[in-house]
């Protein structure tokens, strides 16, 4: 399959492409971003530009792909709404309705995070701008899929650029495997999260938004 890329200097993108790189299934990664990877892979091809959703440069591209796994966001630690909101729904958004338009074939798989509220209505602000992109991702012309994992061990050397993130993993970092035990739909680790995306592109799922424990059971062998 060919796969386009969102985020993938993130720490979940950096686990989704460095999966995508290793399997068999991936034929192509097409990595659109503000700056370069600094990777060299053959099945690696990088769109560095200021504006990573503008996809006028490969307009006549799209129809080729086989799947959208899109990793770009932002805390919304200390962000209004309104800023977050543009950064997270509407960037979203954009790259979903080109896609839908020029290839209702594609599968397009969404990064979002438990505790997401599908109703938009709740308390939480976060919550409320993740459950509106999710369900306007959902209602578009292609097979969209939603990523609901909970805490994300980060993998493979890779570091979450957000410093709160960093202090907690820090803390956390040695009770995550028994916490995976003792709770296993509240965490991942950034390679599950790229084999379940490479599954899901590949034979879809069951259900349409995925938690953390079927994140996990799609990302088996």
């Amino acid at each position: 399959m060919k796969v386009i890329l969102f985020g993938a200097t993130g720490m979940i993108g950096r686990g989704v492409l460095a999966e995508c790189l290793r399997d068999d299934q991936v034929e192509q990664v097409l990595a659109l971003g503000r700056s370069s990877l600094g990777i060299e892979n053959p099945k690696l091809r990088e769109l560095v530009q200021p504006d990573p959703t503008d996809l006028s440069a490969i307009a006549g591209e799209l129809p080729e792909f086989d799947a959208c796994f899109f990793c770009l966001g932002v805390s919304s630690v200390g962000m209004k709404e309104q800023d977050y909101r543009r950064i997270t729904y509407d960037l979203a958004l954009k790259v979903g309705r080109e896609l839908a338009a020029a290839n209702p074939k594609l599968t397009f798989i969404y990064v979002s995070g438990q505790g997401t509220d599908s109703t938009e209505r709740g308390r939480s602000m976060w919550a409320r701008v993740k459950g509106k992109t999710e369900n306007d991702l959902l209602a578009l012309a292609f097979q969209a899929y939603m990523f609901r994992p909970g805490f994300v061990q980060p993998m493979d050397g890779v570091i979450s650029k957000t410093r709160l993130y960093r202090a907690a993993y820090a803390v956390a970092g040695p009770l995550i495997p028994l916490l995976k035990r003792l709770a296993p739909n509240a965490v991942n680790d950034s390679r599950e999260i790229g084999r379940a995306m490479i599954a899901v592109a590949a034979s879809g799922a069951d259900t349409r938004v995925l938690t953390p424990r079927e994140i996990t059971a799609r990302a088996a062998p």
